[in-house]
């Protein structure tokens, strides 16, 4: 594989990092700019570039772990920490005491959802969603429900921290998640979106967010590692690497940043965002 194609990687893998925590959708930003530039289904075949561009969420994958590992080693029951320490928060002071934590059992009934949809329609999905035009279509139709989220969110905001989010909340969040599986939808858009309107604040339903993705997005990955397995070749392994570490670093950056800015610009100024970016892309593509 030459040199083009790893920078065609990094390329790819620097728009997973970028935007897979904002509400853009990362996995239509990274069709949108493969299927009018760089061109990865020529080199690679069309079940391996879809599949590269599940794969290369593992990096961004290893970014949430990184940041909240205290959260997921406290989930998981292997050591307890105060609530102050178990995430960043965005002016570095301790977390406000809740009363309460999340538990393991109310990020499961998050994955239930779209974990079923998923495995159930990933070859569907595959086949007739990763296309610019339904990403398109995804696009607008999410940022027109963020819009809704921010105009008719409850005024007073009942769930502050994630530790206090029911598990009424989280399989709410969960199915509305569901959305998400048409790529363009955003993952974390339409579950911000989601509980915004269920009465969590900007941030508790990001960080309930970014938590429930490590599974879900791992496990989507291994699914279409397993199912694409004989479409690979050593040829197409360092592209994966490349993609995988580019991905992890910008995902590690952009994260931090995100955090630190969606309780203060909320949801509008993404949802404007992704409607310029599909009329612009309209405009050029077709």
């Amino acid at each position: 594989m030459d040199l083009l194609a790893i920078i065609k990687a990094i390329v790819l893998g620097l728009v997973e990092g970028l935007t897979e925590f904002a509400p853009v959708s990362s996995t239509g930003h990274m069709i949108i700019v493969d299927d009018m530039w760089l061109k990865s289904q020529e080199f690679l075949g069309k079940y391996t570039a879809n599949t590269f561009k599940v794969v290369i969420q593992l990096g961004s994958i290893l970014a949430v772990v990184v940041i909240f590992r205290n959260r997921f080693i406290d989930l998981l029951g292997l050591k307890r920490f105060s609530k102050g320490s178990l995430e960043p928060v965005p002016d570095g002071q301790p977390l406000v005491e809740t009363g309460g934590r999340l538990k393991l059992g109310q990020v499961i009934a998050g994955l239930i959802p779209a974990g079923l949809l998923g495995m159930l329609f990933e070859d569907y999905i595959d086949e007739y969603l990763f296309s610019t035009s339904t990403v398109l279509i995804g696009l607008v139709i999410g940022a027109l429900f963020m819009i809704c989220a921010d105009l008719f969110a409850p005024k007073r905001t009942r769930t502050q921290s994630v530790d206090q989010i029911t598990y009424g909340q989280a399989l709410a969040v969960g199915l509305i998640q569901c959305v998400s599986l048409w790529p363009g939808f955003s993952r974390s858009g339409s579950t911000i979106s989601g509980g915004v309107l269920l009465g969590l604040s900007h941030r508790a339903a990001a960080d309930f967010t970014f938590i429930m993705a490590v599974p879900i997005m791992a496990g989507a990955s291994l699914i279409s590692l397993y199912k694409n397995w004989q479409y690979f070749t050593l040829d197409a392994l360092p592209f994966f690497i490349a993609g995988f570490i580019s991905a992890f670093v910008f995902a590690l950056l952009s994260l931090r940043f995100f955090l630190k800015l969606i309780n203060r610009i909320k949801l509008l100024p993404f949802a404007i965002y992704r409607i310029v970016l599909a009329a612009v892309v309209y405009i050029i593509f077709f």
